[in-house]
C-alpha cells in the first residue's frame, strides 16, 4: 500500500502539471470556480487556474486572498487559509487567537474552524492551531486520512475508517457513532459522516439526514447539506432562512454555511447560493404597527394596542417579548431587546451575557438596545448605560440616546452630539454643528443637521459615511450600510447593497430602521416591510454568477467546500481535485488545439 506522503507529492505534481497547462487558455475560457467555502460573512472559491477569489465581509482582511496557486481554501470567523499546491498553509485576516499562524512545513490537507484551524501532514499527523478554550485543537495522536474543525470542536478520519472528534461536546457533537466513514464534516453543534455504503450519518444537536447514497457531506450551523451522486444537493435540518430549499441541477461541491444559507458549485463553473434570509428577520407578520426596530438577527414591531411582536431568529427567546403595553421597543445588535413601558419602566429580554438586559429600575423616557450594551435616557435627560459599554458623559441633559454595537451617541438638548465607546474608526468623532437626531451604527454614526442635511462619521469601507445630498427627516446607520427618510416619505440607502441596488419599498413611508445586513421601512398604513441589503457570503461576485456554457465539467468530481468556515481535504479529496483540474486542463488543450 503507498504511503500518504507518496501519494501527496504525486498529486501535488499533477496539479501544478495542470495547472501549467491550464494558463495559457486563460483568455479564452476565463476563471471559474471548482470549489467553495462559506462562513457567515464572507466565502471563497479556489478557481481554476488555481487562485483564491474571496468576497464578503473585507474588515478583518479576511477577503484579501495572497497571490499563487492552491489546491485548497477554508474560510472561519474573520479569517481564511488555503492550501497552496507545494503543501504549505497559507492564512490572512483575523489573527485574534492565532488562527492565521499556520505552522511551516508539507500538508497535505486543510480545514478551517470558526477560531481555530488544523491541517493534515504527509505522515498522516494532525496539526492545529489557534483558539483552544475547548480543546478542539488538541488533536489526538496517530494516523489520520482527512479531517474537519468545527465551530468549537474536531473530527479526523482514521485510515481504518474510524471517525474521532475532540473539543467541545454540550450536544454530543464529538460522540462519533462506530464503523467505517470515508468522509467526515464538523459542523456547529452536529457533525456529519459519509458511511462507506455511502449513507450519511449525523451527531449531536442535528441528527436528521435523508436516506440514499451520498458522496460528500457539509455540515453547518442547524443545516446540512449533501452531495448526490449525480450531482444533486439535498439539504436538511433548520429551514427558517430557506437554507433547505436547494436548487437544481448538478453540482460538483456544496458548502453549508455557519448560520442560514449554503452555496454551490456547479458543473459549468457557476457558484450558487440560497437562503440567506437570516431565520425570517426580512419576512414581518401582517397588520399594522406604529413602530419598527431592525435588530442583527431579528426585528421588533410596536402594535397599534402597544403589544410587542418580533420575528427572525429566536436562538435567546427574542420572539418571546413580555406581554402587556408598551410605549417603544429597540432591537438589539447581540440577540436582546428592550422595550419602555407606558409606566416608564425599561424591560429587556433575550441575550444577557454581558448584562445588556439588565435594565436599572426607575423611571426613563426612551431606550435604545446595541449590541453589548443597552442605553435609556432619564426623564431628567440623563443618560444611563448598562452592560460593556456603561460609560456615558456625566452632566449635562440630553434629549434622545442611540445605542450602537460597541459605541453610543446622544444628543444634547442644545442640538450638539456627543459620542463615546469603542472609536477604532472614528465613529465617536462628532463633527460641529447643530443637528436633530442621531443613529449610532456599529461602526459608524450619522445624524440629521438642522437644514435636513445628513452627516456621518467612522468606518468608510463601503461608503457607508457618504450620504446623498438633499433633506432627510431622519437617518438610521447599520453596519455598512445607511437609511434615510426624505421629506416626501421616500427611503433612500447608502453603501453596501447587494448586486449594487438596496430595494426599499415604493410609497410613503413614516420610519426606517437600518439594521445589521437589512432593513425595514413603515409605511402611511402601519404596514412593515423589510428587504435585505448586506448578504455576506452570498454576495458572490456577478462573474461568478453568469452561465458559461463552454466546455462544462461533467460529474461530481467528489470535491466539497465544507461550511461553517471549514474545508475539508482528505488524500481522495486532494485526488479529486487533482483529477478534475487535468481534465479541466486537457479539455482546454483540445479545444484550442
Amino acid at each position: 500500500m503507498r504511503r500518504p506522503a507518496a501519494v501527496g507529492l504525486a498529486i501535488g505534481a499533477l496539479i501544478a502539471l495542470a495547472l501549467a497547462l491550464i494558463g495559457g487558455a486563460e483568455a479564452q475560457r476565463g476563471e471559474r470556480a471548482v470549489a467553495i467555502s462559506v462562513d457567515v460573512r464572507h466565502a471563497c472559491a479556489v478557481l481554476d487556474s488555481g487562485r483564491i477569489q474571496c468576497w464578503g465581509d473585507p474588515i478583518a482582511g479576511q477577503t484579501a486572498a495572497p497571490d499563487g496557486a492552491f489546491s485548497a481554501v477554508g474560510v472561519g470567523a474573520g479569517h481564511s487559509c488555503g492550501l497552496r499546491v507545494s503543501g504549505a498553509i497559507e492564512c490572512w485576516g483575523s489573527n485574534y487567537y492565532g488562527q492565521t499562524g499556520a505552522p511551516g512545513g508539507v500538508f497535505v490537507a486543510l480545514s478551517v474552524g470558526w477560531q481555530h484551524d488544523c491541517g493534515l501532514r504527509p505522515s498522516g499527523a494532525v496539526e492545529c492551531w489557534g483558539n483552544n478554550d475547548n480543546g478542539q485543537a488538541d488533536a489526538p495522536g496517530g494516523v489520520f486520512a482527512a479531517l474537519s474543525a468545527g465551530w468549537r470542536h474536531s473530527c479526523g478520519l482514521r485510515p481504518s475508517g474510524a471517525v474521532e472528534c475532540w473539543g467541545s461536546n454540550e450536544f454530543g457533537q464529538t460522540d462519533a457513532p462506530s464503523g467505517a466513514f470515508s468522509a467526515v464534516h464538523a459542523g456547529e453543534y452536529h457533525s456529519c459522516g459519509v458511511r462507506r455504503s455511502g449513507a450519511v450519518e449525523c451527531w449531536g444537536y442535528r441528527t436528521d439526514a435523508p436516506g440514499g447514497e451520498f458522496s460528500a457531506v457539509s455540515a453547518g450551523g442547524n443545516h446540512s447539506c449533501g452531495l448526490r451522486p449525480s450531482g444533486a444537493v439535498e439539504c436538511w435540518g433548520d429551514n427558517a432562512g430557506g437554507q433547505t430549499d436547494t436548487p437544481s441541477g448538478v453540482f460538483v461541491a456544496v458548502s453549508a454555511g455557519r448560520l442560514y444559507g449554503a452555496c454551490g458549485v456547479r458543473a459549468s463553473g457557476m457558484i450558487e447560493c440560497w437562503g440567506w434570509n437570516r431565520s425570517g428577520k426580512t419576512d414581518p407578520p401582517g397588520g399594522s404597527f406604529s413602530a419598527v426596530s431592525t435588530g442583527r438577527p431579528h426585528s421588533c414591531g410596536l402594535r397599534e394596542s402597544g403589544a410587542v411582536e418580533c420575528w427572525g431568529d429566536d436562538l435567546f427567546y427574542l420572539g418571546d417579548s413580555p406581554d402587556g403595553a408598551f410605549d417603544a421597543v429597540s432591537a438589539g445588535w447581540h440577540d436582546n431587546s428592550c422595550g419602555l413601558r407606558e409606566s416608564g419602566i425599561v424591560e429587556c429580554w433575550g441575550n444577557n451575557n454581558y448584562g445588556q438586559s439588565d435594565a436599572p429600575g426607575g423611571v426613563f423616557r426612551a431606550v435604545s438596545a446595541g449590541a453589548l450594551h443597552s442605553c435609556g435616557l432619564r426623564e431628567s435627560g440623563a443618560v444611563e448605560c448598562w452592560g460593556n459599554q456603561n460609560n456615558p458623559p456625566s452632566g449635562g441633559t440630553f434629549s434622545m440616546v442611540s445605542a450602537g454595537s460597541n459605541h453610543s451617541c446622544g444628543l444634547r438638548e442644545s442640538g450638539t452630539v456627543e459620542c463615546w465607546g469603542y472609536d477604532l474608526w472614528d465613529q465617536t468623532d462628532v463633527p460641529s454643528g447643530v443637528f436633530g437626531t442621531v443613529s449610532a451604527g456599529e461602526l459608524h454614526s450619522c445624524g440629521v443637521r438642522e437644514g435636513g442635511e445628513v452627516a456621518c462619521w467612522g468606518l468608510n469601507i463601503y461608503d457607508q459615511i457618504d450620504a446623498p445630498s438633499g433633506v432627510f427627516s431622519t437617518v438610521s446607520a447599520g453596519r455598512y450600510h445607511s437609511c434615510g427618510l426624505r421629506e416626501n416619505g421616500q427611503v433612500e440607502c447608502w453603501g453596501y447593497t447587494f448586486d449594487g441596488q438596496a430595494q426599499p419599498p415604493t410609497g410613503k413611508q413614516i420610519a426606517v430602521s437600518a439594521g445589521y445586513d437589512y432593513a425595514c421601512a413603515l409605511s402611511e398604513a402601519g404596514e412593515i416591510s423589510c428587504w435585505m441589503i448586506y448578504n455576506g457570503a452570498a454576495d458572490v461576485p456577478a462573474w461568478l454568477r453568469e452561465p458559461f456554457a463552454a466546455m462544462p465539467v461533467t460529474g461530481t468530481g467528489g470535491l466539497l467546500g465544507n461550511g461553517p468556515g471549514t474545508w475539508e481535504v482528505g488524500l481522495g479529496a486532494v485526488a479529486a481535485l487533482g483529477l478534475l483540474v487535468v481534465l479541466l486542463a486537457l479539455r482546454r488543450v483540445r479545444a484550442l488545439g
